[in-house]
Parts: structure tokens; sequence; C-alpha cells
């Protein structure tokens, strides 16, 4: 190798970083000092392979072959098996992209994960970054609106909202100034995706948004970024100054005469504050409490003001339309799910990672497949999805496709992607408990249904696994269950019982007493 530099990627990704990335970087460069072998090091984001971080990969002969999970201790076997060339050795996993786990998925949103370097623009740009915006730039504002109608985008962070009529509303009501939020606040239970695209590909976010932007006549975007992401924070500060420097974001977007700016703003650290009118109310500098609706954000949001407020995930899926068009994203899923899904899976789970596949697929083949089955090895009891308000779903119903209506049907929700694996040594009654407690401590307290309900909730489960009365207080909790569901101001009480009526359903035998 000598007189040749070698590309060798090492994430930087927090959870990468996490289990010693940073530390496994250091000691593949120490070697190849110590041996004279010529190298770069990339520090690029993930791909989502997270049970074999620190992934290695290692570009040789036009591909990338990856070696993992490697710790500081590998690295002279790796050198000694001749890694650089992509030799043998226990770590040696093969060529990256022939990888079942990542070969089985159809990646658009998250196509440049891991492949590129975050802070890189030029990088993006090698790889479609940026040709989205151009498209959308010869465009007018209808026109745009129009893509993403076409293309059936709906919400990736809740319930599944078309996101193009949620851009016509905005587009349709007047305003001297409008906004564009990204809603970064990824707080629930077993969800990473947004901090993966914010620390593997910043810039997919920022042409999302700036896309946004000109579809609606804003020329203000913020993203509301969770505290507890350092590393991402940096990231998406270093890309937003690249992109203005580079002419992406200012008063004159690629010399078209319009504007768009952008910038972080750092979450209060509430859960609440992901539900997006308690978000507007903390961006604003007030406490993050739930507003009445009417009148919805896309009239009357941020300041007052028209505003797009979008999931980090869907925002970072428009550059993709843009550049293949609507009736290509289209095409991908089924019924009124259009598009790809990104599922992470997390909890007593094998494979751990981020998988984005078109929607349609089963829970079972995402499990079983991808996910390989439980850590401990044993059978799988439940699985939550959609974050701590959602369902727990028994192995009866793991043949249900990854499909909004379809997840409605048997009283869960897909929410952002996230399913957390339980395997058959869990207490469904204690997870019940949890559910309601979980409420109880993130409550807004706006709202009486919410804010005394989940709070009685937790007494009356109480009671049941003390063996007090126990029928009397299960119909008490359905009943109060009832309450919530119907009287809450916003999802997080009206969501709060989802959990609790699945174990009622189906694990009644853990709701009993101890």
């Amino acid at each position: 190798m000598a007189g040749d530099t070698l590309r060798i990627y090492v994430p930087n990704d927090t959870a990468a970083r996490s289990v010693g990335a940073d530390a496994v970087a250091a000691a593949i460069e120490r070697t190849a000092g110590e041996r004279g072998v010529a190298i770069e090091i990339v520090r690029n984001g993930s791909r989502g392979l997270y049970w074999l971080e620190p992934l290695v990969e290692v570009a040789v002969a036009g591909e990338r072959v990856a070696y993992g999970p490697v710790t500081p201790d590998d690295v002279p076997g790796l050198f000694d098996a001749g890694f650089t060339t992509g030799g043998k050795h226990a770590r040696h996993l093969g060529a990256t992209e022939a990888l079942p786990y990542l070969s089985g998925q159809t990646r658009l949103t998250f196509a440049r994960a891991g492949l590129i370097a975050p802070s890189s623009l030029e990088d993006y740009r090698e790889h479609e970054g940026y040709r989205g915006l151009e498209a959308a730039l010869a465009m007018d504002t209808q026109a745009i609106v129009d893509v993403v109608k076409e293309s059936g985008l709906r919400g990736r962070g809740g319930a599944g909202f078309p996101t193009g009529i949620k851009w016509q509303t905005v587009l349709d009501t007047p305003g001297t100034q409008k906004y564009v939020v990204c809603n970064a606040d990824e707080g629930d239970s077993g969800t990473f995706a947004d901090r993966m695209i914010m620390e593997s590909d910043p810039f997919v976010l920022i042409e999302g948004m700036t896309i946004a932007g000109l579809a609606v006549g804003a020329t203000q975007g913020y993203i509301y970024l969770r505290a507890e992401y350092p590393q991402a924070i940096r990231t998406m500060n270093t890309a937003i100054a690249a992109a203005e420097q580079a002419g992406y974001l200012g008063a004159d977007v690629c010399g078209s005469g319009r504007a768009f700016h952008l910038e972080v703003r750092e979450a209060a650290g509430a859960y609440i504050c992901g539900e997006e009118t308690s978000m507007l109310e903390s961006l604003e500098g007030k406490r993050g409490m739930v507003r009445y609706r009417p009148p919805l954000p896309a009239v009357k949001g941020l300041f007052g003001a028209p505003t797009v407020v979008n999931n980090l995930t869907t925002l970072a899926t428009v550059p993709i339309i843009f550049v293949r068009g609507g009736e290509f994203y289209r095409d991908f899923g089924t019924g009124r799910s259009r598009g790809t899904l990104t599922v992470q899976l997390a909890g007593n789970i094998k494979r751990g990672g981020l998988v984005e596949i078109a929607f349609g697929r089963t829970l079972r083949e995402v499990l079983e497949d991808f996910g390989g089955g439980t850590a401990t090895g044993r059978p799988i009891r439940a699985v939550q999805a959609g974050g701590p308000l959602g369902a727990y779903i028994p192995t009866s119903q793991f043949d249900t496709p990854l499909d909004y209506e379809a997840f409605a049907e048997i009283g869960a929700m897909l929410g952002h992607g996230g399913l957390v694996v339980f395997d058959d040594t869990v207490d469904m009654g204690q997870q019940a408990r949890f559910a309601m407690e979980f409420c109880a401590i993130e409550s807004c307290g706006k709202c009486t249904p919410c804010r005394v309900g989940a709070v009685r909730g937790v007494e009356v489960i109480d009671k049941i696994l003390s063996g007090q009365d126990e029928a009397g207080n299960r119909e008490l909790l359905e009943d109060l269950c009832g309450t919530m569901v119907d009287g809450s101001l916003c999802a997080l009480g009206g969501m709060a019982p989802f959990p609790v009526l699945s174990v009622l359903k189906h694990f009644p035998e853990d709701l009993v007493a101890r």
C-alpha cells in the first residue's frame, strides 16, 4: 500500500461512539503510522446496524468491506490479517452493501446514512444532494405542493397525516410571515431515526426544510432538537453554517431571489414538547403546554403565523421525492401508506438497528428476518409499537402489515416506527402500570382527564396488583381509560390508555394480584 492513501470509515455516530468508536479510530491511526501505511480515516455516520458497532469499513477496489464489532484490541490483528485489502479476520463481514440486513432494505430517506461524511457538503452533493432543491426552484409554490401530494407522503411522527394537505393549508393561509418547524424532539422509547439522520446525513434535512419553505412561502425555519442529543446539535449547526456559506440558505437561496433561514433550537427536556402545539409554546419561550385546537398550527402556529410542523423523518424524505418524482415514491408501499417506513428495532432484540422498508411488510418479517428474534434467545411475547403510548402487540397479531390503517384496526399505531421487544419473562401487569405512571409524570397538567386520570390510573392498577377488589377495579380501570381517550386535550392523555387496554385485552393473566 505504500504511496497509496487508503480510506477507512469509522462511524462518528453517538451510538457507535458510546461503544468505543473513537478509541478504535485512534488505534487504527496509531497502528497505521507504526506500520507505514498511508490512510485517511473518514468519520462517517452509522449504517444502522447497531449490534455490530463500531462497524469499520475499508474501501477496497471500489467497494466497502465491513468489519465489526471492532475493539481497539482487534486493530493490530486486523492489520496482520490484511484488512486494508479486505483480508479475512474474525471480525470480517464481507461487502457492506451485500450484508443481508442492508440488502433486504429499500433505503430512500436513509440512502446516504453511513455512506458519506456528515459534515462534507461536497460528499452530499456527489450523492444526489441538492438535486431535489434544484428541481423545486424551477417550480412555482403550488407545483411544489402538488408533487408532495402526488407522492402520498404522510407524517412519520404520529398519526400519519398527509403532508401535502398540511402544506396546502399553510400555502393558502394569508400571512406576511410563515414558518417551517421541524419536530426533532425524539422522545419515544426505542426511537433513534431522527438522531441518525442528523448525525449521518444532516444536509438532507436542511434541503427538505428549504423545499418546504419554498412551497409555502416561509422564510424562516427552526429545528426543535432535544438537548439530550449534543452531537446532533453540533453536527446540524456545522451543516447549517456550510449550507449558508455555499448559498443554499440565506436571503438568496441559490440565486433564486427567494429567502430561507434556518436555526437550531434546543428542546426543553419535556416529553410533552413532542406534541406540536406544546413544542410551539416552548419555541416561543413559554412553558410547554398543549394549545386548544382549532386553530390548527397550519393556520395559526408559531408566533401566531401559519406554520408547517413536520417530523424530522418526514422532511428528510422530501428531497428524494423531488429527485425521483412523486410517482416514483408513491409506487412503494400499500393502500394509503405510501413510500417507505423507518423501523427502529430495540429492546430485547438480537439485531437492534434501523430498517427502512416499503410499507406492507409484516411485523413478523421485521422481527424475525431483520431482528433475528430476542437477544436472550427466548420467545417473543409482546412488542410495543409507536413509543410509550403505543399498544402492546401479542404474537397472534404479528402477521399484521406495517400500514397505518392495518395497525389502527388492531388498536395499535406505527407512530415514529419504534419497536420495543419483550421476551416471555416480561410482566405485562407492570408494563401497564409503567404506561400510566409515565403519563402521570409527563402530563403538562392542562386538562383534567390526563392530569388526574393518569394518577388515578396508577392507583387503580396498584389496587388490582395488591388484590383489592380485582374485578371491580378492572372495570373501573376500563372506564377510566375510556374517559381519558375521549376527554384528553392531546395524544398524551388520549393514548396513554392504549398500552393498558392492550394488556387488559391480550395479557389479562398478568393484571392480577401478586
